[in-house]
């Protein structure tokens, strides 16, 4: 089994719990910020757009620790491209990272029916006939930046669980929960492999993503775009095979003209998983390239992909 799970019991969250200690004064700017973003949410979605590349250039002048991880992220994964090119592509990913804000201020408040006044779906006849077939969903999707409103936009048609990371600030925590139960049943916690398997046994549908470095733990080492030695996690084969599962691509992007989102679920992959947990996660990388080249501006090119390396002692890559 997999390191990256644990066997935590009964670890659901099913609602957005409030306290008293959320409006402490130390949390009074963070409030602020939420309610000016709230405020934002009821422009028009190109307006919300044009202000959010512009907050992305001025992170790009003032975020130099995220700018230099993230251009030499697309250093070691497109050797094959121009400076000219890569220092372009950089500035639109900051772009798409600030507009991000406005993905996900939009996916936790718009109305149900706003929602579906900005989307498209494709694909979605896959996860219907699949749960038919009473077999569970696992969407093997990627950190694209409109990933929130994936979600939200996916719940428009068939509720899914939510996998996600506890926040570490109580009214962060607070506002991802409620805003993410808007369009899901429930969420797990990323490391509870038991409710992850009971809710594909149901069946059900879940979100799980193998593109992050998630340090050593049973992880391999594979090629991921330029860089042969990446790590690389293989816990999707463990929660197909448990969870007795299909494994469904997921891709969402931001519209070229800003107006929408659009969303494509791809057919169940055939035999998978298979036997080799080696040759899942080549396939699996494999997949993420496909997915990631739809729309590379809008990955979350600021996570430091690479950090572990097949040999502790070796030089960091960043």
């Amino acid at each position: 089994m997999s390191a990256n799970f644990q066997w935590v019991h009964d670890v659901v969250v099913e609602q957005a719990q409030f306290s008293k200690a959320l409006l402490h004064p130390k949390h009074w700017g963070l409030w602020f910020g939420l309610g000016l973003g709230r405020l934002l949410s009821m422009l028009p979605l190109h307006w919300q757009m044009r202000l959010g590349k512009a907050i992305g250039r001025f992170m790009m002048k003032f975020a130099k620790g995220r700018v230099k991880t993230a251009k030499r992220n697309l250093e070691l994964c497109f050797p094959e491209m121009s400076d000219a090119e890569r220092q372009d592509l950089l500035k639109r990913n900051f772009e798409a990272t600030g507009t991000a804000i406005f993905d996900t201020v939009c996916a936790w408040w718009w109305s149900d029916k706003r929602v579906q006044n900005h989307m498209n779906i494709k694909g979605q006849e896959h996860v219907q006939t699949t749960l038919d077939n009473g077999q569970g969903v696992i969407l093997f999707a990627v950190h694209c930046l409109p990933l929130e409103m994936g979600a939200r936009i996916f719940g428009q048609f068939n509720p899914g669980v939510g996998v996600y990371r506890p926040h570490n600030n109580p009214v962060m925590e607070y506002l991802q929960v409620k805003g993410r139960l808007r369009s899901n049943k429930a969420l797990i916690p990323k490391k509870d492999m038991r409710q992850m398997v009971r809710s594909l046994r149901a069946p059900d549908v879940i979100w799980y993503t193998a593109d992050q470095d998630f340090g050593r733990s049973s992880a391999v080492f594979i090629p991921f775009f330029g860089v042969q030695e990446a790590a690389t996690i293989t816990g999707g084969t463990t929660l197909a095979k448990l969870g007795k599962a299909k494994v469904l691509p997921f891709f969402v992007e931001r519209n070229a003209d800003d107006k929408g989102y659009s969303i494509e679920i791809g057919a169940p992959l055939e035999d998978f998983p298979g036997e080799n947990e080696l040759a899942d996660a080549l396939r699996g990388n494999k997949i993420i390239e496909q997915l990631i080249s739809r729309n590379m501006a809008q990955y979350m090119w600021l996570h430091r992909r690479f950090k572990t390396r097949p040999n502790e002692d070796a030089p960091s890559l960043y």
